[in-house]
């Protein structure tokens, strides 16, 4: 059977991430190099200057540095670079580009939000259990960005085949830069960040009929250190997150609880990544507002609200290495 190495990195707001897979004809993938994760917050005041910021393209320029180191070792058929939400907004994105370029010898795509939410889909699906019920809705919960992406019913469009995508501007680094600018926020401006976010989600639902959804499934660093801590881990294990199935009431209670906790206190969690520590408060209420409103018009769609989801480690990363395998096979 025909196959293709690739290297996949996914550059977000607050993270890079770079994996490494061998992808068949039959769309079969086999990691070579699981995911490599850097917090880079690339990000940073890029919601306010509209630029990249001169020490954040340092931690950039590090992490891909790194990532080459890793890369010299695999004879890859190809490298796909994905840029997202915060090099979309930024003004001397070129700048970043060609560093970037200099380093990786590939230059970075910077993909539309809809192409993001796209994959996201991809990857996070790529794994599903069939006994999860259609439609799909995947959230992918980013830094700058949060795609929401409904998948068919299984029925007359196959479970896998996006129906409608929305890329909404609202992330854990831009409400935490927007609003949440005090340790812990006040509650004004958590009031305020709520009304950001629930007037983004309400747009992007004349898009996507969420409420259609009958499964939630959430990808990103967000969900799966939120989901983490509402399972009562001391320690973040992608072995036990992935795939693991978490009520909305048990969500709600740890997002809120670590929205309103002062950041040296979150500290003292291993669980959460040491480069989550000042917007994951921002991330948990972009979360919490996701899952109440889908929840809410699930109910009025079809008289059931939808009372858990499935976090899932699956997502962009996989969607990009997945795509650009099957484009190369399909080129050969």
């Amino acid at each position: 059977m025909k196959s293709v190495m690739v290297a996949g990195v996914d550059c977000g707001t607050n993270s890079i991430r770079l994996k490494i897979s061998r992808v068949d004809e039959q769309g079969g993938v086999e990691d070579v190099v699981p995911r490599i994760l850097r917090v880079i917050r690339l990000g940073q005041d890029v919601d306010k200057t509209h630029r990249f910021a001169d020490e954040a393209l340092d931690r950039a320029y590090a992490a891909a540095r790194e990532f080459a180191d890793v890369l010299a070792k695999y004879p890859v058929d190809g490298i796909r670079f994905v840029a997202t939400s915060a090099t979309r907004d930024a003004l001397n994105r070129e700048e970043f580009e060609d560093g970037i370029e200099r380093i990786l010898g590939v230059r970075p795509e910077v993909i539309p939000g809809t192409e993001e939410a796209d994959l996201s889909f991809l990857g996070a699906t790529s794994i599903v259990r069939r006994d999860v019920q259609a439609p799909y809705l995947v959230v992918d919960l980013g830094g700058g960005s949060t795609e929401l992406v409904l998948g068919g019913d299984g029925v007359s469009h196959p479970s896998t085949q996006v129906q409608a995508a929305y890329s909404m501007n609202i992330g854990s680094v831009r409400m935490t830069e927007r609003h949440l600018r005090n340790d812990p926020p006040t509650q004004t401006q958590i009031e305020e960040a709520i009304a950001d976010i629930d007037e983004h989600i309400d747009k992007a639902f004349t898009t996507v009929p969420a409420g259609k959804a009958r499964t939630i499934i959430g990808v990103s660093g967000t969900v799966t250190t939120m989901t983490a801590l509402a399972m009562g881990l001391d320690e973040y294990d992608h072995s036990v997150v992935d795939g693991a199935r978490c009520t909305l009431q048990d969500a709600y209670a740890v997002d809120d609880k670590f929205l309103h906790m002062p950041r040296e206190e979150r500290l003292t969690y291993k669980t959460i990544h040491p480069g989550r520590i000042d917007v994951v408060g921002g991330g948990a209420l972009v979360w919490n507002r996701v899952l109440a409103k889908v929840s809410a018009a699930a109910l009025a769609d079809h008289g059931q609200a939808i009372d858990s989801f499935i976090a899932s480690e699956h997502g962009l990363l996989d969607g990009i290495v997945l795509d650009y395998g099957k484009r190369l096979l399909a080129a050969r």
